[in-house]
């Protein structure tokens, strides 16, 4: 018999439909789950029981009138990086650990009227800067399919989540690769939307636009069908990403045709060199790829490369200059995280505003020099998962901020290029290590073009199947 944490996210909501499980048992299920296996991997900050049962609860009725909500009765969770009315918001830090929104995102209001219950908020790290998940709330999310390891982030703790089972989907949040670098170390499909696809409101001002909204999954279906439910404009939106012809879902059951794929290999960050396993599986990918029949072709360098790396830094450490700690509070943030906000309060305006400038004149150039090709193929991390404490730690001693920053750019070496241009991208699980490590590969599309990226990805997981492939205490 199926147990319903095997079941993907739109199987169980065609159970309730079909009246072969409840919204009930099914977060009495995963909650259970998340009893059970959370203590060992750290990806929940809260858990919400009561909340959830609740939202079950009129998840039923809404079922008895006939609700057409597509994913109804389905569990998930929001990542603490993304308001919740009154559930607690921590954002990773010690100095926010009592904070309680009195809002919801949009994301969070978007995914409940799709008829999902939320079980909780995911682990991350310190207001979301770094490439892996370690805070001073529950310490470090842990990789399921191997617990001395990391499990990336800043999604980290909603990609543990989903690749043991406690969720069949989470939501993530992704300004630097922190959908698509937790996906790729967990095994699991992570969609980074375009720029203006999911609305930030109510809050989110996206002056830097390189942060967005989206999914993590083990299909390439669910995963569709969740940025369905995310996606869409709120007014005021500061950017729009046009509608799509047809739906992600509709986009991931039909044909993709031959499409000219563009390998990119040269990472933006000096020195960044791909570890055998990782290089292994970008011409595994590259391979089967001209396997179905896709023109594969290489590309240049970036243009401008060193000038955006240093304007992506200083635009990364605006967010810390703004960071919604007071002074008396700054001892409690992590060194990483005091390291950004010294370095961003001590941008001048002159100097932030030519970051800026350089990031936009460099998007355009990028998009206009890749024109040719219809997805990019590129890896993801320089390396396999990385072993806790690997970043910011030295012969069990703790780095300064510096040091950890300059370890993550050697390691998340090529996602955040897609932040700046705003393209869309999703990480596909088509390579494990001999030792049993997921190593993921990273296809990028044209502006607002998701619907091409989730036809080839759903055509790669038809060609080699991953989601029977799980950690370790499935």
């Amino acid at each position: 018999m199926t147990e319903l944490h095997e079941l993907t996210a739109l199987g169980m909501a065609a159970a309730v439909r079909a009246g072969e499980t409840s919204p009930t048992e099914l977060v009495r299920h995963h909650l259970a789950r998340i009893e059970a296996l959370d203590a060992g991997i750290g990806a929940f900050l809260t858990v919400t029981p009561e909340r959830a049962l609740t939202a079950a609860a009129e998840a039923e009725r809404r079922l008895a009138a006939g609700d057409p909500a597509p994913l109804l009765g389905v569990p998930t969770a929001i990542k603490d990086l993304n308001l919740t009315a009154g559930v607690r918001t921590t954002f990773g830090s010690a100095a926010m650990a009592d904070h309680v929104p009195d809002v919801d995102d949009h994301v969070v209001t978007a995914l409940a009227a799709a008829g999902t219950i939320s079980l909780g908020k995911t682990s991350t790290p310190e207001f979301g800067f770094p490439c892996y998940t370690d805070n001073d709330l529950v310490g470090p999310t842990r990789c399921p399919w191997d617990t001395t390891r990391l499990a990336g982030g800043s999604s980290g703790g909603a990609a543990a989540a989903v690749a043991l089972g406690m969720l069949p989907f989470a939501q993530g949040s992704d300004g630097g690769g922190s959908i698509r670098i937790p996906a790729g170390i967990n095994g699991l499909v992570g969609i980074k939307p375009a720029r203006g696809r999911v609305s930030s409101a109510p809050l989110g001002a996206e002056i830097t636009g390189l942060g967005v909204q989206g999914p993590l999954a083990r299909t390439v279906r669910d995963a569709a069908a969740v940025l369905d439910a995310m996606a869409g404009p709120v007014v005021g939106d500061p950017s729009w990403a046009p509608p799509p012809a047809e739906s992600f879902l509709a986009a991931a059951d039909r044909p993709v045709g031959r499409l000219r794929i563009g390998r990119h290999r040269t990472s933006l960050v000096p020195g960044a060199e791909l570890a055998p396993e990782v290089a292994t599986a970008f011409d595994d990918a590259t391979e089967l790829l001209a396997g179905l029949g896709h023109e594969v072709v290489d590309l240049p360098a970036a243009p401008l490369a060193d000038e955006v790396l240093a304007a992506f830094e200083d635009v990364w450490s605006l967010t810390g200059a703004t960071l919604p700690v007071t002074e008396d509070q700054v001892h409690l943030l992590r060194p990483l995280t005091r390291y950004l906000r010294e370095r961003g309060l001590a941008l001048s305006a002159r100097r932030a505003m030519e970051a800026l400038t350089t990031l936009r004149v460099f998007s355009r150039r990028f998009v206009q020099a890749t024109d040719a090709v219809d997805v990019l193929l590129a890896p993801i991390c320089t390396d396999v998962p990385r072993p806790v404490g690997f970043f910011d730690t030295q012969d069990g001693r703790p780095v300064d901020g510096a040091e950890d920053f300059e370890r993550q750019k050697r390691y998340a070496a090529f996602p955040a290029l897609f932040n700046v241009t705003g393209q869309p991208a999703v990480s596909v699980p088509l390579h494990w290590t001999p030792d049993g490590l997921p190593v993921g590969t990273m296809l990028v599309g044209r502006p607002a073009d998701e619907a091409t990226l989730v036809a080839l990805a759903a055509q790669l997981e038809q060609a080699r199947p991953w989601a029977h492939r799980h950690p370790p205490g499935w």
